[in-house]
């Protein structure tokens, strides 16, 4: 409410808010895939319509529609993973494809069995089959959760309001594809394979993520990337198994990530609407409760607390034990993604605090107009950071016992399937001290650096940039995913659209179509006109003509 409180579009905005919740409770609440599809389509529509909210800026609107067809990407292939569950089980009653799932389980020593699906001109059998129809369910997991490669809608969503992408980037949206992963559990636990890829897209987006973050100046990008990089956590957890711990940082994710972003806003609510950290500084004395909430969101995304103790923020207990998760697999993967999730863990630290000290701290940057008016936010933007910034530091306290530890059988019941060898949990309490050290010593590795760069010699980041201008330049594009798509699709698709717009359609169906029968008639029509010439001896002349050929045919 107070953030949208000067926009004259209020009602539009909280009809389609309405229709985001409807859509997202349809999604949660389905006990079949037709409903989660339905929902999941939903919650699209109605992200597509508030990231576009403020239509008359060209930006916003080239990002709904970026994110409205990088995810029917992702869509095309849930679907067909859905036709697939359909062919395999003769239903898409969850209940009932959950409980005929075991008799994919491949036997010890068994031979491959007949075919039971036929995909892209390939018999599969049925472990093979179960895997294609997973990975597909995942592709779908991608688009909505802003996987690598279908994650370039994510940073541009940002166009939208603030409540919006607190909404969308925090709690609900991006973390529709984990919930689907985890709610079908019992088909992707029986597919190690499609459990590898899993881990991998996780681990590689995490990182990815992370280093796309270290140079953003949009403030809301920057926790934008974060995001990203979180839900690539929270698949590597899924991925090795760890729906629990998956879950877990889902649930504490949304307090912290919302914090920020509506900090965020906060902040730029303070300073006349502007985004770019570069043009701030200076604000902490000036916006204090803001300021506080920010520190207690990046303490908890960063995993502040004290290893092989219960004592942290809510990022601390989910965090730490995803990373544990993955060490804990004993595959060459996950080892992987160990590697990745640590070094993310040291950048995700260093963006953090970046954007803490660019914003907050040193000399003011903005015009001195704009410092003469900042201001704190009134109340209604202020008691919700409050609520947030409780969940932000004591969910991790409170409930990693029943996500993740000895209460973990009653929390979840029979909600999330595990095979009988799956002791995952239980191993990442019995790991080396290293282990739970190393997220702590990278974290900590983070701020020490950032505090480096912004605090201590607010130069060297500018340095550095110039001597690693092409290292810069890299991550300053984002790896140039935007232009390689661009190159790849965007402009042949462009292309062929034009072709059939001017040959296809223009040439050839309106040349021989309505346009090429109109020109003949009229073609046939000024050549009958010439005939009525308006002289009376070219009339006399034919009527002697046609009395003659008369004449002639009645003595025949």
């Amino acid at each position: 409410i107070g953030y949208m409180h000067h926009d004259p579009n209020r009602p539009r905005f909280f009809a389609y808010l309405s229709l985001f919740t409807f859509a997202m409770l349809m999604l949660v609440t389905a006990d079949n895939l037709i409903q989660m599809f339905f929902g999941w389509e939903g919650v699209g529509l109605a992200s597509y319509l508030l990231i576009g909210f403020w239509y008359k800026k060209p930006s916003a609107n080239a990002a709904a529609i970026k994110a409205f067809v990088v995810n029917r990407v992702g869509d095309f292939g849930f679907a067909l993973g859905i036709f697939g569950v359909f062919v395999l089980f003769g239903s898409v009653n969850l209940s009932t494809v959950f409980a005929n799932a075991a008799s994919f389980l491949p036997a010890e020593g068994a031979p491959a069995g007949a075919a039971v699906l036929t995909f892209l001109g390939h018999a599969l059998d049925k472990q093979t089959a179960l895997t294609v129809v997973c990975l597909l369910l995942f592709m779908g997991a991608m688009g909505k959760s802003a996987q690598v490669p279908l994650h370039t809608w994510l940073p541009d969503a940002m166009e939208g309001p603030t409540p919006v992408s607190a909404l969308i980037h925090a709690a609900t949206m991006v973390t529709a594809g984990v919930f689907m992963l985890a709610r079908l559990s019992p088909l992707f636990e029986l597919s190690h394979s499609a459990l590898t890829v899993v881990t991998f897209i996780g681990a590689f987006t995490a990182f990815f993520a992370a280093t796309v973050g270290l140079v953003q100046n949009d403030i809301k990008r920057v926790i934008a990337y974060s995001t990203c990089s979180q839900l690539g956590y929270m698949f590597v957890a899924l991925g090795v198994g760890a729906y629990g711990a998956a879950i877990f940082h889902l649930f504490t994710h949304a307090f912290f990530k919302a914090l920020l972003f509506l900090g965020s806003g906060s902040v730029i609510h303070a300073v006349s609407d502007e985004q770019d950290m570069r043009k701030m500084g200076g604000l902490r004395k000036l916006i204090p409760t803001t300021y506080w909430m920010m520190i207690v969101g990046t303490l908890a995304l960063t995993g502040v607390g004290i290893p092989a103790t219960v004592i942290g923020t809510a990022g601390f207990f989910s965090k730490d034990a995803i990373i544990a998760t993955s060490f804990a697999s004993h595959n060459a993967v996950a080892g992987f993604a160990f590697i990745l999730l640590v070094v993310a863990a040291c950048f995700t630290s260093f963006y953090s605090w970046r954007l803490i000290f660019m914003t907050f701290h040193g000399e003011p940057r903005a015009s001195h107009e704009v410092m003469h008016h900042v201001h704190e936010s009134p109340p209604v933007m202020l008691v919700p950071l409050y609520v947030l910034a409780a969940g932000a530091l004591f969910a991790g306290i409170i409930f990693h016992g029943a996500f993740i530890g000895e209460g973990y059988a009653e929390f979840w019941k029979a909600s999330l399937f595990t095979l009988p060898d799956n002791h995952i949990l239980h191993e990442i309490h019995e790991l080396p001290l290293w282990v739970e050290l190393a997220p702590f010593v990278a974290m900590v590795i983070g701020l020490l650096v950032a505090w480096k760069f912004y605090i201590r010699s607010p130069e060297l980041p500018r340095s550095v940039a110039a001597n690693h201008r092409l290292l810069y330049a890299f991550l300053l594009n984002k790896w140039y995913f935007d232009e390689l798509y661009d190159i790849l699709f965007v402009q042949p698709a462009k292309r062929l659209g034009r072709f059939l717009w001017k040959t296809g359609d223009g040439t050839i169906i309106d040349g021989l179509g309505p346009d090429g029968i109109s020109a003949r008639v009229v073609d046939v029509t000024n050549r009958v006109v010439k005939l009525q010439t308006g002289y009376l001896y070219h009339y006399a002349f034919a009527m002697l003509i046609g009395v003659a050929a008369l004449v002639t045919w009645m003595m025949l």
